[in-house]
């Protein structure tokens, strides 16, 4: 009896209990499922799209009895985020007329996705979102980031921007978008490689919104990192560059090649297996798109 007392010890010694250990084991495996798992391996959306909620709301149940875990408040960020925009957002904006209410509805849960990101990297490095929002303070608290942060920052930052963009009306938080410019060069600057060039592709769209603006060399560049990162297993950077960039500058031929390139793309491919959920989606965009060709360009 003495190794099961000692370890009930050893156990209270670092103030944890089976029941907090066993709870921390839940929350880490719900909280990485959409991270490779999976939900992101899967190619039903509506199968997802029905069970990603009751994971979330068990995830916030888990959050509530695990204060100081900030790996949940990752998961919640990149989870509440990926459903916002996969299954709020993007449906309402593919709708012959798009749904105002369900974009409001994509806002709510950004913002609720940038508080779990913001709680997340306050119990990782201490940092508090006044301090982000701080032109004086900003520089400091970005100094404590190290590259193990990056997942942190870029779920911190990405909802953060969808909930400006979804609103641009209110100017406070668009008085915002330098603690977002900001979290995003720190972190392109500790890890530009961070999932397979998820930086790069939210940096096409985002550049456009610095106070010194973008140019179509800078988004080109970060286009094709994010291609050449993703090994071309990821489609959304193809969508991505198509609308904000080739559309604007009415290639019809580019945008057109760019599309159809996408909805061809064979998702079942084993290399590409742990972006199939993704995938998929973003060729249901490329095929709405490529239906309303002539609402994009003029001739």
């Amino acid at each position: 009896m003495r190794a099961p007392k000692l370890l009930l010890l050893l156990c209270a010694a670092a103030a944890c209990s089976p029941r907090h250990y066993a709870l921390e084991q839940v929350a880490n495996a719900i909280s990485a499922s959409g991270e490779g798992g999976a939900f992101a391996r899967d190619d039903d959306p509506e199968l997802i799209h029905d069970a990603v909620p009751f994971a979330l709301k068990t995830m916030e149940s888990l959050a509530d009895r695990l204060p100081d875990d900030a790996k949940l408040r990752l998961g919640l960020s990149r989870s509440f985020t990926e459903y916002a925009y996969g299954f709020v957002q993007q449906p309402a904006e593919l709708r012959p007329s798009p749904d105002v209410y369900e974009m409001a509805r994509a806002r709510r849960l950004y913002l609720r996705a940038r508080q779990y990101g913001l709680d997340g990297l306050k119990i990782k490095r201490g940092i508090t979102e006044a301090q982000l929002v701080s032109e004086k303070d900003r520089p400091a608290a970005l100094a404590k980031l190290t590259k193990d942060d990056v997942p942190y920052i870029y779920w911190t930052l990405v909802p953060w921007a969808a909930a400006i963009a979804a609103n641009k009306r209110d100017m406070a938080m668009v008085g915002d978008l330098p603690a977002v410019a900001a979290l995003l060069d720190r972190a392109l600057a500790l890890d530009e490689t961070f999932d397979k060039g998820a930086l790069h592709e939210f940096s096409i769209t985002f550049d456009s919104a610095r106070a010194e603006g973008t140019t179509p060399e800078k988004q080109k560049m970060h286009y094709e990192r994010a291609v050449a990162l993703s090994k071309g297993m990821k489609l959304s950077p193809h969508v991505t560059y198509a609308q904000a960039v080739v559309a604007a500058a009415q290639d019809k031929k580019l945008y057109t090649k760019l599309l159809q390139d996408t909805v061809s793309f064979d998702v079942d491919k084993p290399e590409a297996r742990d972006e199939r959920l993704a995938n998929v989606l973003s060729q249901r965009r490329a095929h709405y798109l490529l239906s309303h060709v002539d609402d994009v360009f003029s001739d």
